[in-house]
């Protein structure tokens, strides 16, 4: 099998694409074959290891796991003698934030790590609803929403923006979010009941009143948004900040009273994939996916994805990559 590798940290030249024997899975482990995985901003961060906390989770000094890739979706292989949830030719997903090996043509994982797809979805969009989306949903299982809310996200375009504005759609929130021209359009078909153009307009500017402000690509801070929100209102964002500040005023704000900084500190993803599940069989959640690329392009897939310029989801197509073989690899 092919797979993405790295044996030291830096730039998407790191990257090669290596031979390997195919796993062979566990006791308690399935093997899958991968039909897609997305390239995210926590691929770009365990490329690179930025910010350095990251080291502490993926190795001091080099890549403990030095196959790429976080989440995956995929066909049952092969099981361990002690499986028992899943059966060969089963469709399953899921993800690792500290590293599943995804990006490769097959990949072994524990049981427990892996959940069946919903029948609806097709298989190559799988994967975009998974590590974006349990982002997504850590900032809301934190706050209490409903059809009463008003929510501003900053960075509704990306891969936790897009699934944060559906899911409080889903909630009956009111939303307004914040991208770029030629994406409003997708905003308002994805339930925004205002846009807001931030490359004309500073969204810190707007009218106030909002019970949450959520910053989905951390590019703001609780001092710029404090305006927008109410008495009581909370804010959160998907980056620590400067100065590691939205680790620190969750504990400040919570004293003072009123309103509050949240980190979302991502948890239980047990109840993510039923959540997920549900939204996608019930019709009320869609991947958004910008580009795809074949594993021999990863190094494009890897600069893109780091790029901010992207629209939900940077998807590696494995099943694209197996239809280009006689292509040179890396």
């Amino acid at each position: 099998m092919r797979a993405a590798r790295y044996a030291t940290y830096g730039t998407p030249d790191v990257i090669h694409v290596e031979e390997m024997d195919v796993p062979s899975p566990k006791a308690d482990e399935i093997l899958v074959r991968v039909c897609s995985a997305t390239v995210s901003r926590t691929d770009c961060a365990n490329l690179t290891a930025h910010p350095f906390i990251m080291r502490f989770m993926i190795g001091l000094s080099a890549p403990k796991r030095q196959t790429l890739g976080t989440d995956f979706a995929g066909r049952v292989e092969a099981i361990g003698a002690n499986v028992r949830k899943f059966a060969v030719g089963d469709l399953v997903w899921g993800f690792e934030d500290s590293g599943a090996s995804s990006h490769a043509e097959y990949l072994v994982i524990a049981e427990k790590h892996a959940e069946a797809i919903p029948p609806n979805l097709d298989l190559k969009d799988a994967a975009a609803c998974l590590e974006g989306a349990f982002y997504a949903w850590n900032f809301l299982n934190k706050v209490s929403l409903g059809p009463a809310s008003r929510v501003m996200i900053n960075g509704a375009t990306g891969a936790i923006g897009s699934a944060l504005l559906q899911m409080c759609v889903d909630a009956g929130a009111k939303v307004t979010a914040v991208g770029n021209t030629q994406n409003l359009g997708l905003l308002r078909a994805l339930g925004a009941e205002r846009v807001i153009d931030f490359t004309t307009e500073d969204f810190t500017a707007s009218p106030g009143g909002f019970d949450l402000v959520l910053d989905a690509v951390g590019k703001s801070t609780f001092g710029r948004c404090r305006r927008l929100l109410t008495p009581n209102g909370i804010y959160i964002s998907s980056e620590l900040g400067p100065g590691c500040q939205n680790l620190i005023l969750p504990l400040f704000t919570r004293l003072d009273g009123g309103q509050r900084v949240i980190f979302p500190i991502p948890t239980d993803k047990d109840r993510f994939f039923k959540h997920v599940y549900a939204l996608v069989k019930g019709g009320r959640f869609r991947p958004v996916v910008d580009r795809r690329f074949a594993l021999n392009e990863v190094r494009e897939a890897y600069r893109y994805a780091a790029s901010g310029q992207k629209t939900g989801c940077v998807m590696l197509d494995l099943d694209l990559d197996r239809n280009q073989q006689g292509e040179e690899s890396l």
